[in-house]
């Protein structure tokens, strides 16, 4: 090294250096420090520094190379390196700072005596008594004192916490003594440890000492140290050893490309830890309970696995927490993820096993979620755990849900290696099929096939074929599930037909909902149900006539009857199935007995089938589309508001049949509420190109043409209302009250000005309704006929009728609605007291139900109403306001257009104001007009 002599130097030795030679990699900033303190040291003061940092942070190496500094600047360098297996030896850390001392080579041209009597007279054992405790402490001062007045000294202990009590006396002995000496004393300590002793570092180490943290090497250095790239490669390294040196020279030996560091650990660091930790009670144990839970550590289940009491478990925490080996935080972690691997790799693999079958057991009992159960259960390799295939399943269900089917593999992987019935292997197997099947389609029909071969009860099988057919029921899922189900037919058909009704009966249900044609032929399928006498084979069959009479539309009568028959066992799959559950809840809307038997019968506490769908949210969604087919709409919305929030946690809202009908229906409720931000919101969320093969996609279209149609986008509207209709009539649905789509295109036709539109979907949608026979459907459709009626009285009578019918029903928003169009209609024409009664009903009617926009159509029209009636004696044929204006316009020559558009009015309702106008005039039309005005002018100025 390349040194200055430095004249101003009391003892002519050479200043401190101005340059270093390659040093210490990342300790620039921390020998700095260090040999900013020679100068103080050099002119005669003494001075002092603690090095502190975690286990293998380099205070040795940093304290090292302080030592060579201070050689090259002129200090006689003494070092001493404490050990725990030396603790006990009394004065061994002195002898050493004595030998280096007195061993020290002289500067050339002046011999440096040596100190008398130095080493002998520090006692190998400790003083017994005052005296000789007073002449060994002595004697170490005057080694030290005859030494810096030869030059300055730089004493250097390493690991100053192992030290033996009887050093550390020394050094605390001589630290007020040396205050105008040369010295300079440089100790480094691990960060944390408790000093229990009877002296004190800062005894030892001065007042006012320079303390030193050593932390992590920065990303550059780690690139350097491990001669990798610069970038995020480094970056992780950095991170999972937190840039500890140690550690980094543990992962260098094992660097090689593509590694995953996630699992990157060394098996010697390990058990220097474990040993390290010995000298705390129960440390080592805490230590590798820490490591197995890992995420999932808490307090409690980390005493539990260490098997130690909580304070002895709190004890060992706050030690480990000190010292950095864990993380000062409420749930205990290693701090490094290298560590914690570390800790791992050290164990036996049989003892590491056992170990993370136990923390599951624990965490299980804890109710933790499966998946956490289930990442340590994924560890305990080669033990049998019959408990823990339930739980891998559960695991593997949610982790499907999440997205992460590679994991749902692994889980159901780890469940085949437990000792199971055929039974179970093979629906185990069918879970596996689909979870591969996200990762690998291919690789889905072998697993199918391999679980057919494991088939050794036929009624198990076609229960476990149902079960996935269930599962499945969305998209390429629903297809797999079909086509797994028809390997399993295949095989059961030989068992005649009691064996395989249950697979055939759902396997029918799973191809009519997914197919957007026509549903396969229910003649031929009810042919195979002959010769079944089983009671629950009659149940289902009774759904299925059901199902038939709902897609033909006949009759409601029958319809109820057949799914009051299904509803009468207990054989709840048939109405979880989603494309049964749909069409069945928009029947039994109307029948409150049977919707009650339904929600019992779908009620249940075990979890559905589909994994997509909460528990209890089929019997949620039942509730909530009978409540709104009552009319109650606010409470309908609430059921569907928490539904859609747990679809949405589980990212399904647009996957499942099931949430994409909950999503429409609420956004058909928000549009009769009026809070067309949450309909428009929610239509935001649904990506309905991942809809398209659901039937349930229907609803969705008809909701969102009632939604554009209220809200200005009325060609909009009545092209998705369009497309509902026929999608549903390619399907060979005739059933008019699933998605009453003909009823609103109408009414939106009307708004639009086609007429002859509208009024061949209200007689089509009549004649459905006449036909299916329920009362709201009925009325409603009554309702839409009248307002397509060019006919005033013929339009009253099909509006009276409506009411009349939905009067004796539970329809309360059908009624309210019926009531708004026969009261506006009698308003018109000229029957004010009738009119005000009846939208006096509608009003009140409307806002029961929530449904604003209803409530304020009838709300205005009944003040016309009754402002009309005030109006009435200004002309003596009683003509409105609006019919004397339509009316006077009419005869000055202006269209029906014009005029509509003058007064901001629709085309339809131009037609009907005129029509009031010339029965009340007596007149025949628009040629007579301005005639019979006249004649009414004359007569009021007589």
């Amino acid at each position: 090294m390349h040194t200055e002599v430095n004249p101003e130097s009391p003892f002519g030795g050479p200043s401190v250096p101005k340059r270093r030679a390659a040093g210490l990699l990342g300790r620039e900033s921390e020998l700095d420090t260090i040999t900013g303190l020679f100068r103080a040291a050099l002119t005669g003061r003494a001075t002092s520094a603690v090095v502190v940092g975690e286990f293998g942070m380099g205070k040795s190496s940093v304290l090292t190379r302080s030592g060579e500094l201070a050689k090259a600047a002129g200090f006689t360098v003494a070092l001493a390196t404490a050990s725990r297996l030396e603790t006990h030896l009394s004065g061994g850390v002195g002898r050493q700072l004595i030998e280096g001392l007195t061993h020290a080579p002289a500067e050339p041209g002046s011999p440096r005596p040596r100190a008398p009597h130095a080493t002998e007279s520090l006692p190998d054992r400790r003083p017994r008594n005052e005296q000789e405790q007073t002449e060994a402490l002595d004697a170490f001062f005057h080694t030290v004192r005859h030494a810096a007045e030869q030059g300055p000294v730089f004493l250097g202990i390493d690991n100053i916490h192992l030290a033996d009590p009887w050093s550390m006396r020394c050094l605390a002995y001589i630290r007020h003594r040396v205050e105008n000496l040369p010295v300079m004393v440089v100790l480094t300590s691990l960060i944390g440890h408790l000093q229990t002793g009877e002296v004190a570092l800062l005894e030892m180490s001065g007042c006012t000492p320079a303390t030193i943290r050593l932390r992590g090497l920065g990303t550059r250095h780690v690139a350097e140290f491990l001669s990798v790239s610069l970038g995020r490669f480094a970056e992780e390294c950095r991170e999972v050893t937190g840039g500890n040196p140690y550690l980094l020279a543990a992962l260098r030996r094992r660097l090689v490309p593509g590694m995953d560091l996630d699992t990157a650990g060394s098996a010697m660091i390990g058990e220097v830890l474990r040993v390290r930790m010995h000298e705390y009670t129960a440390a080592p144990k805490m230590l590798e309970a820490v490591a197995i839970l890992g995420e999932d550590a808490s307090f409690d289940l980390l005493a539990q696995l260490a098997g130690v009491d909580e304070i002895t478990a709190l004890e060992a925490i706050d030690t480990m927490v000190r010292v950095h080996l864990l993380t000062n935080s409420h749930q205990p972690a290693l701090t490094y993820r290298f560590v914690r691997n570390s800790v791992l790799a050290d164990m036996p693999l049989t003892t590491r096993a056992v170990t993370q079958s136990r923390a599951a057991r624990l965490l299980h009992e804890a109710g933790a979620a499966p998946e956490r159960v289930g990442a340590h259960l994924l560890e305990a390799t080669a033990i049998r755990i019959p408990w823990a295939v339930n739980v891998l399943r559960l695991a593997a269900r949610h982790s499907v849900v999440r997205g992460d089917p590679e994991l749902s593999v692994r889980f159901l992987v780890r469940a085949l290696e437990e000792r199971l019935s055929e039974r179970k292997r093979m629906a185990i197997l069918l879970q596996l099929a689909h979870a591969e099947f996200h990762c690998d389609p291919d690789s889905a029909p072998a697993r199918v096939r391999e679980a057919v071969d494991h088939i050794d009860d036929r009624e198990t099988a076609a229960f476990v074929a149902t079960a996935m057919i269930l599962s499945l029921c969305c998209g390429p899922d629903a297809r797999l599930a079909i086509n797994s189900a028809g390997q399993f037919a295949a095989r059961l058909d030989a068992g005649g037909p009691d064996a395989v009704w249950p697979l055939l009966c759902m396997t029918y249900l799973a191809e009519a909902g997914s197919r957007l044609g026509p549903p396969p032929d229910f003649r031929d399928f009810e042919q195979q149900w002959a010769p079944l006498n089983d009671p629950a084979a009659q149940q289902s069959r009774s759904g299925l006539l059901a199902l038939d009479t709902v897609r033909n539309g006949s009759s409601s009568a029958n319809a109820v009857r057949h799914f009051g028959e299904a509803l009468s066992g207990e054989q709840p799959e048939l109405f979880e199935q989603p494309y049964f559950f749909t069409l069945a809840t928009a029947v039994l809307a109307d029948e409150s007995a049977l919707t009650d038997k339904l929600c019992q019968v779908l009620d249940t506490k075990r979890l559905p089938w589909d994994f997509h769908v909460p528990k209890g949210a089929l019997a949620t969604l039942a509730r909530g589309i009978a409540l709104q087919g009552g009319g109650d709409l606010v409470r309908a919305s609430v059921h569907y508001e928490s539904l859609v929030r747990q679809f949405d946690e589980r990212g399904a809202t647009s996957q499942c049949p099931i949430a994409v009908l909950c999503v429409a229906r609420l956004i058909e409720t928000s549009v009769d509420l009026g809070r067309f931000d949450v309909a428009n919101a929610l239509l935001d969320k649904i990506d309905f190109g991942a809809t398209q093969a659901l039937f349930t996609h229907n609803y969705l279209l008809y909701a969102r043409g009632r939604l554009r149609a209220a809200t200005g986008e009325p060609e909009l509207g009545y092209e998705d209302l369009r497309g509902c209709g026929r999608r549903l009539e390619h399907h060979g649905m005739r059933f008019p009250g699933f998605a009453p789509w003909r009823a609103h295109a109408a009414r939106t036709a009307l708004a639009l000005g086609r007429t002859d539109a509208a009024a061949r979907l209200a007689e089509e949608d009549l004649e459905a309704a006449e036909r299916w026979g329920a009362p709201r459907i009925l009325g409603g459709a009554l309702t839409t006929a009248g307002l397509a009626r060019d006919d005033n009285e013929e339009a009253e009578r099909l509006l009276t009728k409506a009411v009349d019918v939905l009067g004796g029903s539970t329809a309360k928003l059908a009624l309210a609605e019926a009531l708004t169009e026969l009261g506006a209609l009698q308003a018109r024409h000229g029957q004010g007291e009738k009119a005000i009664a009846t939208l006096r009903e509608a009003a009140q009617s409307s806002r029961h139900c929530g449904a604003r926009p209803l409530a304020r159509r009838a709300a205005e029209a009944l003040r016309d109403a009754r402002a009309s009636m005030a109006t009435a004696k200004d002309n003596e044929h009683g003509l409105t306001k609006q019919e004397y204006r339509v009316a006077v316009m009419a005869s000055q020559g202006l269209t029906n257009r014009e005029i509509a558009e003058a007064l901001h009015l629709t085309r339809r309702t131009v037609e009907l104001h005129l029509s009031g106008a010339y029965r009340k005039l007596g007149i025949t039309g628009r040629t007579e007009l301005s005639t019979a005005l006249g004649r009414s002018q004359r007569v009021d100025g007589d």
